[in-house]
């Protein structure tokens, strides 16, 4: 399939969670339609190997759940490449399955953590720039589980959720700024992030799509590289379903 080539020049995006996974294939993505990337991972040896698969890209260590790692990580950032104007975040880990009752305290603070905290400490960090020079698109990776709910999945369904709210609160605030705020709801991926859950679990989430077949990569990021152009100049606030027809809503 073609892909149509969003004009993206002169932008400068941080991806999240980039060194694999969803994140990688948006900053691919975006970097075919001409955006400066920088990817934001606290895996160091996928950074690594990123930064070879992706001519170009600046690859930063950042900790998501540290606000100081994020803020000298923007610095650099805009020293290297120039000021912000595209944020995706990526990050998210899926936490092992286990029914409520006896889900883990430490994993659940741990999803929580990166997932939603993460994705709040970033866009507090980045939000005051975009606000300053009246320019910004910003994509917050969500789920089909912050939709539903995802039976022995309740700390990253409720993270999730807490993306979707997150965003809507967001976008509402800026809505009078150049700024969007928008996020998507992806249903399983094959990407790495199903290496932390049971097989019995992906065939599970498998049944759910009414496509059955997992979300493609490419998909995502045709979708997230239009939220993020220029010519999303009205939607904000939104919840964008790629869930391949399970709940569209």
């Amino acid at each position: 399939m073609q892909k149509n080539r969003i004009n993206l020049e002169n932008q400068v995006a941080v991806v999240t969670g980039g060194a694999n996974g969803l994140g990688f294939g948006i900053a691919s993505r975006l970097s075919e339609s001409g955006a400066k990337i920088a990817l934001w991972d606290r895996d160091e040896e996928a950074l690594e190997k990123a930064r070879d698969q992706l001519a170009g890209a600046s690859t930063f260590k950042v900790d998501v759940t540290d606000y100081t790692s994020i803020t000298s990580a923007l610095e650099e950032v805009e020293t290297a490449l120039g000021p912000v104007s595209i944020l995706v975040n990526s990050a998210g880990i899926a936490g092992p399955t286990h029914s409520l009752a006896d889900y883990p305290l430490a994993d659940w603070k741990s999803v929580i953590e990166v997932n939603l905290n993460g994705t709040f400490l970033v866009n507090r960090a980045l939000v005051p720039g975009m606000q300053a020079r009246n320019y910004g698109r910003i994509v917050n990776i969500a789920s089909i589980a912050g939709k539903e709910g995802n039976a022995n999945a309740s700390a990253y369904s409720a993270s999730k959720a807490g993306v979707i709210a997150l965003t809507k609160s967001l976008g509402k605030e800026l809505a009078g700024f150049d700024v969007a705020v928008n996020t998507i709801t992806p249903a399983v991926a094959n990407t790495p992030i199903l290496e932390q859950v049971s097989e019995e679990f992906v065939e599970f989430m498998l049944s759910k799509i009414p496509r059955a077949r997992f979300l493609e990569i490419n998909e995502v990021a045709a979708m997230v590289a239009w939220l993020v152009s220029e010519e999303n100049s009205f939607t904000t606030a939104a919840v964008f379903d790629l869930s391949g027809g399970r709940a569209t809503y």
